[in-house]
């Protein structure tokens, strides 16, 4: 197992469920903004972890909600079959707004991000949770008539790899002029990598046939989000 700088923490979500999170703080809390981090259909694993670590190193408190309550895998079936068990609608209204909430208690200015499955509940979110600072989508997104642009307000940014075959290229851009046609501030970033491009742990033989990790993509991708994070949650 990977040493983690952060925590385990329990939170409450809007309907008074307990909720656990894995909490990542920067080395100056005070003043620090902060953004919740959605996990891929994985569950709240290594990586994930290792992505608010990271956050949090650049300056961020990162809160990862743990939606499968406790459980993970590695196996691509029953990570199916998880994500297939959850409840979008109520992850996003209740599990991601408990994190944001909590959040609030710390900061004003409170971001939401999400990988695959978490991108596609990170711009769910942003339709439904109000008073969010900026929403980084990376390679997911929900069924396009679940998506109420008019609700949007926080600005988007987007990443999204042109070889995925998950998430079609022609989706992303009916997604992009939904929200341009409805004002939202929105940038998207297309690149030439294939679904989890910037997941380190999608290489060799353990990774799904169609993602692969491509550090170069995944490098300016990150450098993006935190430029991205510069201008809508330190303003």
């Amino acid at each position: 197992m990977t040493q983690h700088a952060g925590s385990m923490i329990t939170f409450n979500r809007p309907d008074g469920q307990a909720l656990q999170g894995y909490l990542a703080k920067p080395e100056k809390v005070a003043g620090a903004p902060a953004i919740v981090v959605i996990q891929e259909w994985w569950g709240l694993n290594d990586q994930i972890r290792g992505v608010a670590d990271r956050l949090a190193k650049s300056g961020y408190l990162a809160l990862v909600p743990d939606l499968y309550r406790g459980k993970a895998t590695v196996e691509e079936e029953e990570a199916n079959h998880l994500m297939n068990g959850l409840d979008f609608a109520d992850a996003a209204s209740q599990d991601v707004r408990g994190a944001v909430d909590h959040l609030k208690t710390l900061t004003n200015r409170v971001g939401v991000t999400g990988y695959c499955m978490g991108g596609a509940l990170a711009l769910l979110a942003a339709t439904q949770i109000p008073g969010l600072s900026g929403v980084v989508a990376w390679y997911g997104l929900p069924p396009l008539e679940y998506i109420d642009a008019t609700k949007i307000t926080a600005p988007v940014l987007g990443h999204w790899g042109m070889q995925d075959q998950f998430f079609k290229p022609e989706a992303v851009d009916a997604l992009e002029k939904k929200l341009q046609d409805n004002k939202v501030s929105v940038e998207f970033h297309r690149y030439l990598a294939h679904h989890a491009f910037a997941n380190e742990t999608a290489v060799g033989p353990g990774r799904i046939a169609a993602t692969q990790y491509d550090p170069v993509w995944a490098q300016l991708a990150w450098d993006r989000s935190l430029t991205f994070w510069g201008k809508t949650l330190w303003a």
